[in-house]
C-alpha cells in the first residue's frame, strides 16, 4: 500500500495531492504542469515537501509532523527517467551490477538473472549504452533499478523519447514487471494509451490537485473528465477474454460483459483475458439493430450520460449491461436521433478499428479496488 498526502510550493504553483493505492501499477496522469513529476519527487525523497505523509506498506518515508525525512538514498525507491540515464564507460553487465550497490547486503547475492530473464536483455550484457536502442536503454535502467531491491519504483514517463516501434518493444516488459515482481510502481504519463494499457490504478491531476482516482476503465468512462484526460484520445476499457480464432478470415472473438467483438487475428490462445480501448471517434449509433453492415461488432446499450453541448460535437456514455463505452457525435445527430437518457440504442464498431494499441494483457486490479472513481 501506497499512501500519499503532500502539500508544497514551487514558485507559484501548488501542490496539494492525497492518494491511497495498492499493488500492480498507479499510473499518474494529467497535462503538462499538472504537478505529476513534483509528486513522485516528493515519494522518491528528492523533494521535501512543506507538509505531508508518505508511506510504503506501513514503512514511514516522510512525516512532516513527527519530523520525519528518509534521505533518497535510504528510501529504496527505484527511479527510471526519462532517459535510460546509464553509465557510457560501462557494459550493460555492468550498469546492471551497479544497481545493487544501493540494495540491503542480504539481496546483493541473488536476483540478477531473474531480472535479466524478466526483461529479456540477457544478448546485451556485453555492449555499452552507445550500442543499444533507445528501449534497450530503458529496460536496462529498468533492471538496474530493480537490483537496488526497492520497495517501490517510479518511472517518469520512461516511454516519452522513443518512437512507436521502441514504444511497443518495451509495453510487454512493463507488464511483466507489474504482474511477476511484486513491486508497487507509480507511473508517470500524459498519454493515453499508455495508461490505460498499464494502469491497475489510475490518478488524474489537475494543476497539483488529485480529480480522480480508481480503476481505469471507470476513470475513463466518465464524460466530465475529457477536459482533463484528452477529449481527442477519449474512449472506453473493455475486460474481455478471448473466447475463439476465425482461422477462415483471420478474425479473433472476444467476449466481454457487454457482447461479443471480432477484432483483426491476435496471437493469444482461447482463455486469455485482454484489456480493449475502443476510442469514441470509433464508435456509431443506431436506433434499430442494423442490418446489411459492413462493421461487425454491434453491441446493445442504453444513453447513460449526454455530455454537455460545447460546440458541433457532444460525447455520450453508453451503459452496455454494466460496462461503459463512450461515443462522439455531433449535437445534430443528438437531436435528430431523439437521444436522451434511458434510451435503448445499438453500438457499431469496426473491426478495422481495433489496431494494436488497442489491446493489452488484463492488469491484475489490487483486492481493495472499488468499482467506482472518487473525487479528491
Amino acid at each position: 500500500m501506497l499512501s500519499v498526502a503532500v502539500r508544497h510550493r514551487l514558485g507559484d504553483f501548488r501542490l496539494y495531492a492525497e492518494f491511497e493505492s495498492g499493488c500492480g501499477l498507479t499510473a499518474l496522469f494529467g497535462r503538462s504542469g499538472a504537478g505529476k513529476t513534483s509528486l513522485i519527487n516528493a515519494i522518491a525523497g528528492l523533494i521535501r515537501p512543506d507538509q505531508g505523509h508518505i508511506a510504503v506498506d506501513g514503512t514511514v518515508l516522510t512525516d512532516t509532523a513527527a519530523g520525519i525525512f528518509v534521505p533518497a538514498r535510504r528510501r529504496r525507491v527505484g527511479y527510471v527517467f526519462q532517459e535510460g540515464r546509464l553509465f557510457p564507460h560501462l557494459t550493460v553487465r555492468q550498469n546492471l551490477l551497479y544497481g545493487r550497490w544501493f540494495a540491503p547486503r542480504a539481496a546483493r547475492a541473488s536476483g540478477i538473472e531473474a531480472v535479466i530473464d524478466l526483461l529479456g536483455i540477457g544478448h546485451l550484457l556485453a555492449r555499452r549504452p552507445a550500442n543499444l536502442s533507445g528501449g534497450e536503454k530503458q529496460r536496462v535502467a529498468i533492471g538496474r533499478a530493480l537490483l537496488a531491491a526497492p520497495r517501490l519504483l517510479v518511472m517518469d514517463e520512461p516511454l516519452a523519447a522513443l518512437d512507436e516501434a521502441r514504444k511497443s518493444e518495451i509495453l510487454p516488459y512493463i507488464e511483466r514487471l507489474r504482474d511477476e515482481t511484486g513491486i508497487p510502481i507509480v507511473y508517470v504519463s500524459h498519454a493515453v494509451a499508455e495508461v490505460a494499457r498499464l494502469a491497475t490504478t489510475l490518478v488524474v491531476l489537475s494543476e497539483g490537485r488529485v480529480a480522480a482516482i480508481g480503476p481505469p476503465a471507470a476513470v475513463m468512462g466518465r464524460i466530465d473528465l475529457f477536459p482533463l484526460t484528452g477529449r481527442q484520445e477519449a474512449g472506453a476499457i473493455l475486460q474481455t477474454r478471448v473466447a475463439g480464432h476465425d482461422q477462415i478470415f483471420g478474425l479473433t472473438i472476444l467476449r466481454a460483459a457487454a457482447g461479443e467483438l471480432r477484432v483483426p487475428r491476435l496471437d493469444a490462445p482461447v482463455g486469455t483475458e485482454l484489456r480493449v480501448r475502443i476510442r469514441a471517434r470509433d464508435v456509431m449509433i443506431a436506433m434499430q439493430p442494423p442490418q446489411d453492415l459492413s462493421a461487425l461488432n454491434i453491441l446493445p446499450g442504453i444513453v447513460a450520460e449526454i455530455g454537455a453541448a460545447e460546440g458541433p460535437i457532444v460525447e455520450m456514455r453508453l451503459d452496455c449491461a454494466g460496462e461503459a463505452l463512450i461515443a462522439r457525435l455531433t449535437r445534430r445527430s443528438i437531436e435528430g436521433l431523439g437521444l436522451t437518457p434511458g434510451r435503448p440504442v445499438y453500438a457499431v464498431i469496426k473491426s478495422v478499428a481495433f489496431d494494436h494499441h488497442a489491446f493489452a494483457g488484463a492488469a491484475r486490479a489490487p483486492a481493495s479496488a472499488d468499482a467506482d472513481t472518487r473525487d479528491a
